[in-house]
């Protein structure tokens, strides 16, 4: 399965989606970026445009592809998501369906429910790391494994 994934940056913050409305959410009370699946005969841009669209009510212009994030869950299908920042929108922020939407200080992000992979590949973005892969391995919601350009972090 393939998805993308949007940090939308202002002022030191990012817009942050705390996942908190829908029923069976395996992202349920974290807080992650805004994204989704692959619509048939999506490119990764045309799917984070798309989703940051849907859910934020905001308009991307450039975005910074980043990463690809391969998830290997114990129970499920492998997702391979497509990392983007982006400084450049417009728009006006829009309520979401999924959760609550808030920009949060990039200094305090890592203190909020987060995966644990998240918080690699965030602080990644931080650094301003050139484009990186970034392979993360769960047992549950426990990250067991994480590789990044093929060398073990676990």
């Amino acid at each position: 399965m393939n998805t993308s994934l949007v940090y939308l940056e202002k002022d030191g913050c990012y817009l942050l989606l705390h996942r908190t409305k829908k029923e069976r959410d395996i992202n349920h009370d974290k807080w992650i970026g805004v994204g989704g699946k692959f619509l048939p005969g999506e490119s990764p841009d045309d799917c984070a445009r798309r989703e940051t669209k849907e859910e934020t009510g905001l308009v991307c212009g450039k975005l910074a592809y980043r990463a690809v994030v391969t998830f290997v869950p114990d129970q499920d299908v492998c997702e391979y998501m497509h990392l983007f920042t982006c400084s450049d929108f417009t728009g006006k922020l829009q309520e979401c369906n999924e959760g609550d939407l808030a920009w949060i200080p990039k200094k305090d992000i890592l203190s909020l429910p987060l995966w644990e992979g998240d918080k690699i590949f965030l602080r990644l973005l931080e650094e301003n790391h050139p484009f990186f892969s970034l392979r993360l391995a769960y047992r549950g919601d426990t990250l067991v494994s994480a590789r990044l350009d093929g060398e073990e972090l676990l």
